[in-house]
């Protein structure tokens, strides 16, 4: 296929262009900076691009994850986000329907499913984790990187609906390399800080641009749904209460080992787990898995003296 990747120069625009060039797809970037896996440089917002990028090419599928994200809030403007989150998603859609383009599959974020009340936890006085799939409503983005995403993935479904357009939606949890911004973050070590993320919203970056592969051949048998992307936890429902009293002794029980491990390297578990992202959606309909999951993390703890940030 010829695909259009939005979001080239990206940390997970790059690698997903690595990625299908190697299953022969002639891949056209798109990115706002310049890098080598981008072909055009310019802004989703600008139609006039988005036509160019699609018609000119010949594109067959799209792959959208150009977006302002969470830190870009410092630096930009609400309407920014509305102008590339939003109105750069219609203009791709205007544009792939205007061109018969076969598939559209839209890089979202769990983000958007984590309310003020979800993301206070056990301070906000939680007697239990969130359990958090597909299903979760009402959806109460809590700031204008959510708002602006749910709508995006709103006009996704919108023309699949009118035209028929096949959609992909993924809700991916973190795989960025930049250290944690959370209030439970370990500050002694970003390493420590996202092992611990495996257990319930993290993902790697090799795996995140798998499931924008897999969810590109099942888009036309699906037709449109929406998926979460993490890695799969080893948790179930019933440990939610737990897991926000007292998390290092629930993961305990699923990995004895852990502790000692993490002793070797001086590293915490941490206290309390406000949410568990349940991806089993995508197992099930994708046929997707990420390969790389909190078990993963152990066995290269085990192996490699040193593990840094970016191992995963």
């Amino acid at each position: 296929m010829r695909v259009l990747v939005t979001g080239s120069s990206g940390y997970l625009g790059r690698t997903l262009v690595r990625r299908l060039r190697q299953d022969g797809h002639a891949v056209i970037g798109l990115d706002a900076r310049p890098a080598p896996t981008t072909t055009l440089v310019g802004s989703v917002a600008e139609r006039a691009l988005a036509r160019t990028a699609i018609r000119d090419h010949g594109i067959d599928a799209i792959v959208h994850s150009a977006a302002l994200h969470k830190p870009d809030m410092i630096a930009q403007q609400r309407a920014d986000f509305l102008a590339v989150n939003t109105t750069g998603t219609l203009n791709l859609l205007e544009e792939a329907v205007a061109a018969n383009v076969d598939r559209f599959v839209f890089t979202s974020t769990t983000s958007l499913m984590i309310s003020r009340t979800i993301r206070a936890g056990r301070a906000g006085g939680a007697t239990r984790a969130a359990w958090i799939d597909e299903d979760l409503a009402p959806l109460e983005p809590r700031n204008i990187y959510g708002v602006t995403k749910l709508a995006a993935e709103h006009l996704c479904r919108l023309f699949h609906d009118l035209y028929g357009i096949a959609t992909i939606v993924l809700r991916t949890a973190r795989f960025f390399p930049e250290a944690d911004d959370m209030a439970h973050a370990i500050a002694q070590s970003d390493a420590n800080t996202k092992a611990n993320e495996f257990l319930f919203r993290r993902l790697s970056v090799a795996d995140a641009a798998e499931s924008h592969v897999a969810a590109l051949a099942k888009a036309p048998e699906i037709g449109f749904d929406t998926f979460i992307v993490s890695a799969m936890p080893p948790f179930v429902p019933d440990d939610c209460e737990e897991l926000i009293a007292d998390a290092p002794a629930v993961v305990a029980r699923y990995f004895p080992h852990y502790r000692d491990l993490y002793a070797r390297r001086g590293w915490t578990m941490f206290d309390s787990i406000d949410r568990v992202y349940d991806p089993r959606g995508a197992a099930r309909r994708l046929g997707f898995t990420c390969r790389t999951d909190f078990a993963a993390v152990l066995r290269q703890l085990e192996t490699s003296p040193q593990v840094a940030a970016d191992a995963w």
